[in-house]
């Protein structure tokens, strides 16, 4: 009873902040976002009769069972399958983890996929998502493939992701600028809860719908400028959510900073390309396959930015037959 799966992490364009049951993590509002071709994690779980406990290693440590999220998602798992058997979990990113590039959102949809073929179940890509979604919210968006949507349900059967466009519908690239590869200081699930502290909430919520149609309709027609318009002004709306909680949440470096700034700078100049920035310090920009290249050239020329990774839009989580042990 072993199996392997990969699954890569996403950028949401339209985010999700905070959630209407902390227990099923249901969102309060629906989001939009882009599976990443390089940000990925590669899980192994086993079930077997041999284990006298669950063993969680990640990038070759092991965790502390006390508390482990992962092993609650097993607990999910084991109670769908039926069986009461402990489970080795060895998992490895490839890229840096806790540091807003949503190691959580590929992680536990490795993980839901590997060990829901591991305890025999067979699950659709709608269940999958559901239950991914129990392990971290975004995990959700990380199962179907492409560019997804995770819908704003009021239950766990009405909240999933759901794939609008297969991965090759759209040649933008995500080139995310690793400005600091440390642990940020306040986890995103922890940040959450600050969100009604905020008195600029209200008023995001109250628009929110509209904007995620706006999105929808600017990615069918595969419209750039006025989605990078879009999705960069959306990313510092909720940064000024979170800046405004109480206590307020600061995740921007000075890194962070330079690099937005001369995102409008390179505009100015003739480059097309915006910026987007998750739960962190590190920065996605956002642009066409066409002018890549010249956005890394000046990349590499920045002091702060310690890592460049490129990213095409890529399918969802999968089972693989290469296991980590």
């Amino acid at each position: 009873m072993k199996s392997t799966a990969i699954a890569p992490a996403n950028i949401a364009f339209i985010k999700y902040w905070g959630k209407k049951d902390e227990v099923l993590r249901l969102p309060e509002n629906g989001s939009l976002s882009m599976n990443l071709s390089n940000l990925t994690t590669t899980t192994t779980v086993e079930f077997s009769p041999e284990f006298t406990e669950d063993v969680i290693e990640i990038n070759g440590v092991k965790e502390a069972n006390d508390g482990n999220r992962a092993i609650a998602h097993l607990d999910r798992v084991r109670k769908l399958a039926h069986i009461d058997l402990k489970a080795k979990v060895a998992t490895e990113n490839n890229f840096p983890m806790s540091t807003g590039l949503s190691s959580s959102a590929s992680g536990f949809a490795a993980l839901t996929v590997a060990s829901v073929k591991a305890a025999g179940l067979n699950l659709s890509e709608k269940e999958l998502s559901m239950l991914a979604r129990q392990g971290s919210g975004s995990a959700c968006r990380s199962i179907p493939d492409g560019f997804v949507e995770w819908l704003d349900g009021n239950t766990s059967k009405t909240s999933y992701g759901v794939s609008l466009y297969p991965s090759d519908w759209w040649d933008i690239v995500d080139v995310v600028a690793v400005v600091n590869e440390g642990k940020k200081d306040v986890p995103t699930a922890k940040g959450m809860k600050l969100v009604h502290s905020s008195a600029l909430f209200p008023a995001r919520l109250a628009g929110i719908k509209t904007k995620l149609e706006t999105a929808k309709q600017l990615l069918k027609e595969r419209n750039f400028i006025p989605f990078g318009e879009l999705i960069e002004a959306e990313a510092l709306e909720l940064h000024a959510i979170m800046m405004t909680s109480q206590p307020a949440l600061l995740y921007w470096t000075p890194g962070t900073l330079k690099l937005m700034k001369l995102v409008q700078v390179w505009r100015n100049e003739g480059l097309p390309v915006y910026f987007t920035i998750n739960t962190g310090q590190d920065v996605h920009l956002i642009c066409e396959s066409k002018t890549v290249e010249m956005l890394q050239k000046k990349l590499a020329e920045i002091e702060e930015v310690k890592d460049i990774i490129v990213n095409k839009s890529a399918k969802g989580a999968r089972v693989i037959k290469e296991h980590l042990f």
